[in-house]
């Protein structure tokens, strides 16, 4: 039987989030983009606003048009994905609107001519992306709290952190990156990101782990057991605190213990917020390693654990972008967040059918694949489809 808890925090939580759209709009000023847009050069050329033009994305008079049932189905795949390993998700919604909606290639084309407008569009991707994650994160923690896979305390020290640099960056960043530097930081960290999550999938690295593989075994032995129609009693065999000191948290998942230090998660929280905030995604890509390689955490409680620390990081995160005036395009942003409860839905009750390993090699792939082609674009200006030729 799975628990039925609804935790109080978690339902708090949910409607912050989903209050905080409406109660920011007052922040998201238009005088920053009209600002932009008056510095553009006058014309219909690529580089150009041509002001007799229909508005397009944001508002921009000829701007690309992005079609809303398309932004519908990649957030599902990016709530999926995110609920699913916890991470991506923010580097999946990027991907979407860098390079699924075209948003990336028309920013481009000011990067000279209109450098003001060239980033704005680059902060609006970027805490676009965030609203996305914030959203996944939300469902995905309450989700994995009732099955019994989030470890709370870990989470809750992981966010302590993230507060800080969550706002700090923002406000330090905001109107002072163009897209194409965005680009290659964001390649950079995903590419780095892959090579570490590859070493753990090698004998040696996996070794070194012996306590996420004996959980992560039992827990995929109970679940198999469970789909040949053996009725189990899973509420006893969650995450189950043991004891709470200053030095040293320790629980149980699945008959194996665990202990942490809380000092290193608060600190990683601060580190890792601070570098997902300035490149506009979750943190989940960097939470995830940081749980299983530093916490010794099997992929099955990395999940919704990341996705805990990831939601608070992202309410600050979020608020704090607005507060500088950064301008998100609405209509997409609504039906993106419908998508993501889909997607956020489906991955907790999808997960425990793939094998942990597995996980982590679908995490590889897309890591070295979007890592190499935003590092090219970035750094030299080209893809890997561009430079292939294709």
């Amino acid at each position: 039987m799975i628990r039925k808890k609804r935790p109080v925090f978690i339902l708090l939580l949910m409607s912050v989030l989903i209050a905080l759209p409406l109660v920011l709009t007052g922040y998201a000023s238009a005088d920053l983009l009209s600002e932009a847009i008056a510095q553009a050069p006058v014309g219909t050329e690529t580089g150009e606003i041509d002001p007799t033009a229909e508005p397009g994305y944001l508002g921009i008079p000829g701007a690309i048009q992005i079609n809303l049932l398309v932004g519908f189905l990649w957030a599902v795949w990016v709530g999926w994905i995110f609920s699913t390993v916890g991470a991506f998700g923010g580097i999946m919604a990027g991907v979407g609107h860098i390079t699924i909606f075209g948003i990336g290639r028309y920013a481009g084309e000011f990067r000279q001519t209109a450098p003001m407008l060239n980033r704005v569009l680059t902060d609006s991707v970027r805490v676009s992306n965030q609203f996305l994650v914030g959203m996944s994160a939300l469902i995905s923690s309450f989700n994995y709290y009732r099955l019994g896979r989030l470890v709370l305390p870990l989470g809750l020290a992981l966010a302590f952190g993230s507060i800080f640099g969550s706002y700090l960056i923002p406000w330090l960043t905001a109107g002072k990156i163009s897209f194409r530097e965005y680009l290659g930081y964001f390649g950079m960290f995903v590419l780095a990101l892959g090579i570490v999550m590859l070493y753990e999938t090698t004998p040696r690295g996996r070794a070194k782990k012996k306590e996420a593989k004996k959980a992560a075994d039992a827990f995929e032995a109970t679940m198999k057991r469970q789909r040949s129609g053996e009725k189990i009693d899973t509420s006893q065999l969650g995450v189950k605190v043991t004891s709470i000191t200053l030095k040293r948290f320790t629980f149980t998942f699945y008959g194996v213990e665990f202990s942490f230090n809380p000092f290193y998660p608060v600190i990683g929280g601060f580190i890792i917020a601070a570098i997902s905030s300035f490149i506009g995604v979750g943190g989940g890509f960097l939470l995830v390693p940081f749980l299983t390689s530093i916490s010794g955490l099997p992929m099955y409680l990395s999940a919704g654990t990341s996705a805990f620390a990831v939601l608070v990081g992202m309410i600050i995160s979020i608020f704090s972008y607005l507060q500088q005036g950064v301008i998100v395009h609405w209509p997409l942003i609504g039906i993106e967040l419908v998508g993501i409860v889909v997607g956020s839905i489906i991955g907790p009750r999808t997960s425990q059918y793939i094998p942990d390993l597995w996980l982590k090699r679908l995490f590889i792939i897309l890591a070295f694949y979007v890592g190499i082609d935003y590092v090219l674009r970035g750094f030299v200006g080209k893809g890997i489809i561009a430079l292939l030729g294709f």
